[in-house]
């Protein structure tokens, strides 16, 4: 999976689309890119846009390096480091170890995003029924589970290629701190423990999961490589997880809600993938096929319809809410979502969008916004 050019080794990163230049460095090529640049891609490239397993299981899957404790300065702070591999794997072999590597490679910073099972029994009016409740905190648990699976599939299946690489090598499947065949017996353990749960929630739980799973899957071995299917199986997973909260409390969901998050999703898939052609195309970093059917334009276009029909159904929705909820709270709270997608159009545009969560988490006036909507459609359901 790795091929090799004459600044070092690349290896296809299938969580990002990006295949990063193994400079080590890059001080002193002067030929594909610069130190800074360099620094930059491997940044990019350890912040997976999946989820993304979305990245999910690739464009998802794999999305964020956990930060591990370094004492010292210089190389055991870099990455890339021969001295912080040599830090990583001198725990290859022991317990504590074993450990910290089951504990890393669950990702458990991609949780965040399976908070989206809360969506739907909030605009369902819901949110406050303690049963309702309790079966949202269930689809989270599976959820996180099964991308939890998702992950330790991902690396087990890219080891090889993960090991040529100067960052992803200190991955704990890679770096050796958790063997190969333990790796497959967790993920299997997750998967079948998340489908397990979901059948003791609801039937619609299950079919939610499994579907989930059935795509990512699919996307590890080889749908990541097709244009077009790679950003619909990313953005699905949003949508899935959005749909999750609804089905395990069996709750009735407006035909609007769907259509805003699957757009919403889109928007944002598309948006990190232009953010990976753009640095791919400034740094000299290689990408992977699917990612080479792509331009810029292409991807602007479709972010762009994506933004547009997103906001048109949700006005839709606004409008609905306000005859079936006598509140005009719907209606106002177009305003803080039109202009958080605004916003959020302005780390598109720059190429820095990465993963959804945390552009999100690091955009202050986007925390704000999202709070004034969540607020304003508190009000128009629960008031």
């Amino acid at each position: 999976m790795a091929d090799k050019n004459e600044t070092g080794a690349t290896v296809s990163d299938p969580e990002n689309g990006i295949d990063a230049a193994a400079t080590n460095g890059a001080s002193g090529n002067g030929k594909a890119v610069t130190e800074t640049d360099a620094e930059q891609v491997r940044s990019e490239v350890e912040s997976d846009a999946e989820g993304s397993i979305g990245s999910e299981g690739g464009g998802s899957a794999g999305a964020l390096e956990e930060s591990e404790e370094t004492a010292g300065a210089g190389d055991e702070k870099d990455k890339s480091s021969d001295a912080y591999h040599a830090k990583v794997t001198a725990k290859a072999g022991t317990p504590a170890g074993l450990v910290s590597g089951l504990i890393k490679e669950l990702r458990p910073k991609q949780w965040v995003k399976n908070v989206l099972v809360l969506a739907a029994p909030f605009t369902a009016g819901a949110l406050l029924q303690p049963s309702v409740v309790l079966d949202a905190a269930l689809a989270f648990v599976v959820f996180s589970m099964a991308a939890s699976g998702i992950y330790f599939i991902n690396d087990a299946i890219d080891v090889e290629s993960d090991r040529q690489h100067p960052t992803k090598r200190n991955r704990p499947i890679a770096a050796g701190l958790i063997p190969l065949p333990i790796a497959w017996v967790v993920s299997v353990l997750l998967l079948g423990g998340s489908l397990a749960i979901s059948a003791g929630v609801s039937f619609g739980l299950l079919t939610v999961m499994a579907v989930y799973i059935a795509v990512q899957l699919g996307y590890c071995f080889g749908l990541k490589h097709q244009p077009v299917i790679d950003l619909c199986i990313v953005a699905s997973g949003f949508l899935l997880r959005a749909v999750a909260g609804g089905a395990a409390a069996g709750l009735e969901i407006t035909q609007w809600f769907y259509i805003v998050v699957a757009f919403g999703s889109l928007f944002m898939v598309a948006g990190k993938r232009y953010a990976e052609v753009k640095l791919a195309a400034e740094t000299g970093a290689k990408i992977r096929k699917s990612l080479k059917a792509y331009s810029p334009s292409y991807l602007r276009f479709v972010w762009a319809i994506a933004a547009a029909i997103t906001i048109m159904t949700y006005c839709l929705w606004a409008y609905d809410i306000r005859e079936i909820e006598q509140s005009r709270w719907g209606i106002i709270s177009i305003i803080p979502m039109v202009i958080a997608i605004l916003r959020y159009a302005v780390d598109v545009d720059k190429g820095v969008a990465g993963e959804p969560e945390e552009v999100a988490l690091k955009d202050k006036v986007l925390l704000v916004l999202g709070a004034i909507l969540a607020g304003c459609l508190f009000l128009a359901y629960y008031l």
